[in-house]
């Protein structure tokens, strides 16, 4: 990612040795004459520093920082000031200030404190986005500031040396592939492949010729010759994802594979012997799974040598918004916009909802707000109305509205959530299918 610099320096020969020294660096700089300018370049892009005079016509290099605090607050900002004018350089240091430099100044000594300030700003994002390698381009990133994900990453770093199967459990949503992709990336295994089936997506033919190539499903679902999930694997990691969704008739020989570490021949012939470490994710409480007689206990206990459990975002508040910088972020680039940031409304409906769709449902907030918003900051009327329904309406007697209203919403967000699937919202809402038909029914009545 780019490091870009704005430069406010009214002296024509001191803005032309900044602009050729820092763009020699490699940076991505621009010029100004003065903070006016400054100020309108910045409202054009996004800028990672502001290298600004202390004395410049129009606005002061004080007062232009004092903007920068106020509109763009993750901005580093390095002063120039004039040799003896010390006190301007502590007033500017008490503002906001990262660091100062005195004319007539070392270039070495200013790329010197820039290159520090890059380094300063990689070492804040990995703070906040542990990053590890997957896919092509190997990118992962972890959003962990609460405590319960700075844990979570305590234990896939203690972990990283283990071969034993890792059990993530909790809610749809929460970012249990995202932690599995880091717990390979992170492990002896990086190198090796890392392949992803989803249980509960796949028609139970496919998924068992996925697996284990059973020659009655060879011409319908994979091509013979064609090698398993399971070979593939070899010497990687299988990521098993929605285990609790695996139909009954494949966990036993899901089982054996596991216990025989080998993949045994539908043609009588000796089993193929693999190296897989296995990952595992449950949205469902498999223990009750296995007393409703759902889930096979003994391929429980393989899989579940080592358990993390992910929580909801509703119980980890502290990464909401971090996670919506991040996702700001990202869309942002996608949709080439010029959004900075968030009004403090919207910080706050953010941090007060509930999020049943947790991070997945976050992401998608962040990216429909991106595409719809037309200021600088995202404001509420670029939320789901269903969001601002969930806000404390009691203060607002003019925008209250009744149950059945918050029923249908709700109802619907839910079932976009988990795409469309009637039953797994019907499990999520508590309520028959019958029931969920009935509501959504009325809803489209009322349309």
């Amino acid at each position: 990612m780019s490091f870009r610099i704005v430069i406010a320096e009214d002296e024509d020969i001191t803005r032309k040795h900044l602009l050729y020294a820092l763009k020699k660096e490699g940076y991505e700089v621009v010029g100004t004459k003065n903070g006016r300018e400054a100020l309108e370049e910045i409202g054009r892009g996004h800028f990672d520093v502001l290298i600004t005079d202390v004395k410049m016509p129009e606005m002061s290099g004080i007062e232009l920082l004092e903007e920068v605090k106020e509109k763009y607050p993750p901005m580093e900002v390095l002063v120039i000031t004039g040799f003896g004018s010390i006190d301007s350089a502590v007033e500017a240091m008490k503002k906001g200030a990262y660091e100062y430099i005195t004319k007539p100044f070392n270039l070495d000594e200013l790329i010197m404190k820039v290159r520090n300030l890059h380094e300063r700003k990689l070492l804040k994002s990995e703070n906040v986005a542990l990053k590890a390698f997957y896919g092509m381009d190997k990118g992962v990133s972890v959003i962990a500031r609460s405590e319960s994900m700075l844990d979570i990453m305590g234990i896939i770093e203690n972990i990283r040396d283990s071969e034993s199967a890792v059990l993530l459990t909790g809610e749809s949503g929460t970012g249990k592939t995202l932690l599995a992709k880091t717990i390979h990336f992170t492990s002896r295994r990086r190198n090796m492949p890392f392949l992803s089936v989803n249980c509960g997506t796949h028609p139970e033919e496919l998924l068992r010729a996925q697996l284990f190539g059973d020659e009655v499903c060879v011409q319908a679902a994979a091509p013979k010759g064609k090698k398993t999930l399971f070979e593939v694997a070899d010497s990687g990691s299988l990521f098993l994802n929605e285990i609790d969704e695996l139909p009954p008739s494949l966990q036993s020989r899901m089982l054996r594979v596991i216990e025989g570490g080998g993949l045994p021949q539908t043609d009588g012939n000796s089993p193929v012997r693999t190296n897989v470490r296995y990952i595992a994710a449950a949205g469902r409480d498999l223990k009750r799974l296995i007393k409703d007689g759902l889930f096979a206990e003994d391929l429980y206990y393989r899989l579940n040598v080592i358990e993390i459990f992910v929580p909801p975002l509703r119980e980890r508040k502290e990464d909401i918004e971090p996670l919506s910088v991040y996702f700001l972020e990202r869309h942002r680039a996608n949709g080439r916009r010029a959004i900075r940031g968030f009004t403090q409304e919207v910080k706050d409906i953010l941090g007060n909802y509930s999020f049943p769709g947790n991070v997945r449902e976050l992401e998608n907030i962040i990216e429909r707000a991106v595409m719809l918003e037309k200021e600088e900051l995202i404001t509420p009327d670029s939320l789901p109305r269903s969001i601002k329904l969930f806000q404390i309406e009691t203060y607002h007697p003019d925008r209250m509205v009744t149950l059945e209203e918050l029923t249908k919403d709700y109802t619907e967000k839910v079932l976009g959530i988990v795409g469309g699937n009637k039953a797994r919202a019907a499990r999520v809402l508590g309520i028959s299918e019958i029931d969920l038909w009935r509501i959504l029914k009325e809803k489209r009545s009322d349309a």
